[in-house]
């Protein structure tokens, strides 16, 4: 089946959201430590590569992967890891960097298990927040875009893993 990608949001666009996040990340962190910064595999890589480089202030990084499986009676128990952290993050502020923050499932199993962690701060920094349909009470404190609705993809998002290498976002509908 042949997909239509209407353009929805610019790289231009992109990038200038990422140098004003950068700003805000840098300007709500204190301290000599350096920031923790934890890239969500594989959609947020993109983000992360350009979001850390406008982040003005040491920074330490680490990746996660999470993956689902349908076997499960409920999302929050399909969910494990398929690649955890390797550096400690006790006593670290630390900023989970992710693609999209939809339903808040996988977001809300990540940071269940880094708060066990005991970090000294946890927020989230996402391209797209769809707050709207959110089922889990996860925030997100530094949004890319706001989006109620729509099937995105490129820089990084995909469907069924294509379209990450698209420089923009766009809407992804299927041509009839």
């Amino acid at each position: 089946m042949a997909h239509k990608l209407t353009p929805f949001i610019t790289a231009e666009q992109i990038a200038e959201r990422n140098v004003e996040l950068g700003r805000e990340i840098t300007e709500s962190y204190s301290g000599d430590e350096p920031l923790v910064c934890i890239c969500v595999l594989k959609g947020a890589f993109l983000f992360f590569a350009d979001i850390i480089r406008r982040i003005d202030r040491e920074i330490e990084i680490d990746f996660v992967r999470l993956a689902s499986y349908g076997s499960a009676t409920s999302r929050s128990e399909d969910i494990v890891f398929s690649k955890d952290l390797e550096i400690s993050i006790e006593g670290k502020d630390v900023l989970v960097i992710e693609d999209i923050v939809d339903t808040g499932h996988s977001m809300d199993f990540l940071l269940h298990v880094l708060r066990r962690r005991n970090p000294k701060s946890l927020k989230i920094c996402a391209l797209i927040d769809k707050h709207e349909r959110r089922e889990k009470a996860v925030t997100v404190d530094f949004a890319g875009f706001k989006l109620s609705d729509g099937f995105i993809v490129g820089y990084g998002l995909d469907y069924d893993e294509r379209y990450r290498e698209l420089g923009g976002i766009f809407e992804l509908s299927n041509e009839s």
